[in-house]
């Protein structure tokens, strides 16, 4: 991976904010599959391009936390730092290695071991799946290793900075509301990270506040909704990272049927969500074009105002970074924790990331009356150890 940590920035960014707004980075959930999130920040680092605003789920809320609890100058240093903590042990690479039954071993040794700087199996749990173990221990594993792993590589202070301000997704336990933890309105801690990750029934879930939190994946792994919901509305560049294909060919197998049941379940609603926003944007476009033909007498009454309110003339690029499946990939690609599979998506999310800011396609011409603008940026099959 060109993954050096003093790598600096020395180019002027392709994004023009005084035109174009805030730059916002929004990550998908999906466990090992965020090192390609990774390289996506490496790029946009190199391009002197750094986010305003960070939004994650689950993998995607750690690296959103790396990126916004450090200083820019440490920010590729401690996610390459990160993903070299939880990459496999060499037992694990070792097994790996077994002609015929490489991965099959090493996913194996994952599950049955952990992950050193990760999780790790929770004793408890071999007690019986009725055991009563209180909410915060019922869980295969223990997350207390990754715990200490984001205490290690995160300042609070610089989490709650606003320099990136920070949102974290996590699923209310009892009332099945998804919850935006955001550091313009939070104190964060490593625990909200945590509680945007614990993933049940893997992962115990985790107590903020007097509540019980889940990954925030079960109700939206990608959480670009926060962008579309915030007040007060602002234009940007919004990067939406994903990681689990929307399409894909049907499955002739059980095996392959369980790979693209993940990848449906995982990519979420978030075409949909902008298909939506595009159509209800619109309409606020059209409602402040409307208001603006007004007689300037007309305009200004309160009843006419209080209608024009409901119009808005931002404008957001959407650029869908849609991550490539690595060749022969199956369901158990989010724990190929694999030092191949950690750089083989690395390196994708980075060449692909390059090639996207050369297009640069927020530049384009578009309809003034559009107000979210939808770029897709596929990068096609990954082979191992070739970026796309």
């Amino acid at each position: 991976m060109n993954t050096a940590a003093d790598t600096k920035s020395t180019s002027r960014s392709p994004i023009d904010k005084a035109k174009l707004g805030q730059i916002v980075l929004v990550f998908q959930g999906g466990g090992a599959l965020g090192a390609y999130q990774a390289g996506v920040y490496q790029a946009l680092q190199e391009a002197g391009v750094e986010p305003d605003w960070v939004i994650g789920t689950s993998i995607g809320a750690i690296n959103a936390a790396l990126i916004a609890g450090n200083a820019p100058g440490d920010r590729l240093g401690r996610l390459l730092e990160f993903w070299s903590r939880v990459t496999h042990s060499r037992a694990v690479q070792f097994a790996g290695m077994i002609p015929g039954l490489g991965a099959l071993a090493a996913n194996a040794m994952t599950v049955s071991r952990g992950l050193e700087a990760f999780f790790r199996p929770n004793p408890w749990a071999f007690l019986g799946m009725q055991t009563p173990l209180g909410s915060e221990l019922a869980g295969y594993y223990s997350t207390g290793p990754l715990e200490k792993t984001l205490a290690d590589l995160i300042d609070p202070d610089l989490l709650n900075a606003g320099r990136p301000r920070l949102t974290v997704g996590a699923a209310n336990v009892q009332t099945g509301q998804m919850r935006y933890f955001d550091s313009r309105d939070d104190v964060l801690t490593v625990r909200h990270v945590m509680a945007s990750g614990a993933l049940p029934p893997a992962f115990p879930a985790v107590r903020l506040d007097g509540e019980l939190y889940w990954d925030g994946g079960i109700l939206s792994n990608t959480p670009v909704e926060a962008v579309f919901d915030d007040r007060p509305r602002r234009s940007g560049v919004v990067f939406a990272v994903h990681m689990w294909a929307p399409n894909g060919p049907e499955p002739d197998s059980i095996w392959s049927v369980l790979s693209r049941q993940k990848d449906l379940q995982y990519s979420s609603r978030a075409i949909t969500h902008i298909a939506r926003q595009k159509q209800i944007h619109k309409l606020r476009h059209i409602i402040s074009e409307l208001a603006d033909r007004l007689p300037p007498d007309v305009r200004q009454t309160p009843e006419v105002a209080e209608l024009a309110a409901y119009g808005c003339a931002t404008q957001m690029h959407v650029i869908r970074l849609l991550a490539p499946p690595l060749a022969g990939e199956d369901h158990a690609k989010d724990i190929d924790f694999s030092p191949l599979g950690i750089r083989t998506r690395w390196e994708a999310g980075y060449a692909h990331t390059r090639r996207v800011l050369e297009q640069s396609p927020w530049t384009q011409a578009v309809d003034p009356t559009e107000g979210v603008i939808l770029h897709e940026a596929e990068a096609g099959r990954m082979t191992e150890g070739t970026p796309a």
